[in-house]
């Protein structure tokens, strides 16, 4: 879809979502925009990021600052990362095509989804920038394989795997919309998957337990797949200190903090909430990314200082794409790190090194 809003319209991040509802379909933007039951998460995503003070200190010497950044041994123009987002062709008709080609354009990654409506190959070959391919788990193994191996072939440098959304979680604003999948939009990397099995239950078992979840992986599935691939994986949708030791027990080289956007399980705690015990547990060189309610160049600065070495943008990236395609895309992302110069200039901190647990103020 096109529109005729340009990216001027838009002074900051959470601007985009005000134009997307007025550009996009009513059933696709409340897709996009609910969460999962009564959006309680949702809400404290966004609520838990602004209870947190910043603690500047002054007159430091900050002319030779940088967003610049390393993670996983890939050069970072800033700790900022396009979370993986799918169907984005829901949101504008070039979709992940036009969100690679803004990403590349300001230096920033890319995470590209399983679902999502572009190819993984035909994405890959628009960005220039960091490129990580998100897995959701398959129940065919070799299926699995096949897809971690086009993500290998097409130069992808790492694995995210989802591990928070086996099933969706209750989506009630989406219900209520009616929302469906528009025609002609779908699952293009999935196309040659393996049927899944047909099952019976007795009256005595759940179509839940017995049968959604038997399709989900465990920590064995996921301790298999990491020996399949050369790629670092990371797992994302962790909550739980212990789930981060584990993660890093069975090989993994990285953990997302997030909880789905709050999408799948409510009344969980946002990621900004959890991040600093997980990166305690796991220790200061492991990479722990975060994702969950990011609107703001101080959001970023909080993240970093409270442990996480990047974030993950998510909605905003398809309110960007839908008001403007790919120069919206690009716009948002600028905002968003010259936000975060800002914040580091004025905070006194002229690296991301520099920003740590002292630059957030504690209550007494």
């Amino acid at each position: 879809m096109t529109t005729s809003i340009t990216p001027i319209d838009a002074l900051c991040v959470a601007d985009y979502q005000r134009l997307a509802k007025d550009v996009l379909p009513h059933d696709i933007y409340e897709y996009i925009f609910g969460g999962g039951g009564d959006e309680i998460t949702l809400k404290h995503n966004r609520t838990a990021l602004d209870a947190i003070q910043l603690w500047p200190r002054v007159l430091n010497d900050v002319t030779h600052g940088t967003t610049m950044t390393s993670i996983l041994g890939e050069f970072w123009r800033s700790p900022i990362m396009l979370a993986p987002v799918a169907f984005q062709c829901m949101a504008h008709e070039e979709g992940e095509i036009a969100t690679a080609r803004a990403a590349s354009a300001l230096e920033i990654g890319m995470i590209v989804s399983t679902l999502a409506s572009h190819t993984v190959e035909s994405i890959s070959e628009k960005l220039t920038s960091p490129k990580w391919f998100q897995l959701y788990w398959q129940l065919d193994r070799d299926f699995n394989v096949e897809l971690v191996r086009r993500a290998e072939k097409s130069g992808y440098s790492a694995l995210v795997v989802t591990v928070d959304s086996a099933i969706h979680g209750i989506r009630n604003r989406a219900q209520r919309a009616n929302f469906v999948l528009p025609d002609g939009i779908t699952a293009v990397n999935l196309i040659n998957r393996p049927p899944l099995p047909s099952n019976a239950f007795t009256p005595d078992q759940s179509i839940i337990f017995q049968g959604m979840m038997s399709e989900a992986p465990t920590w064995k599935d996921i301790a298999w797949l990491i020996k399949q691939t050369s790629l670092p994986v990371l797992i994302k949708g962790i909550l739980h200190p212990a789930d981060a030791i584990k993660a890093k027990s069975i090989g993994a080289k990285g953990v997302v903090v997030s909880n789905h956007g709050g999408r799948t399980l409510d009344c969980v705690p946002s990621a900004i909430d959890v991040l600093p015990v997980i990166r305690q547990s796991v220790g200061g060189e492991f990479t722990v990314l975060m994702d969950g309610g990011v609107q703001r160049g101080t959001d970023v600065f909080k993240a970093v200082a409270l442990g996480a070495n990047a974030v993950l943008i998510g909605r905003p990236q398809v309110y960007a794409l839908a008001v403007a395609g790919a120069a919206g895309v690009a716009h948002m992302l600028r905002i968003l790190r010259e936000e975060l110069e800002v914040a580091m200039s004025l905070a006194g901190t002229a690296t991301i090194e520099d920003i740590g647990p002292a630059s957030i103020y504690k209550h007494r």
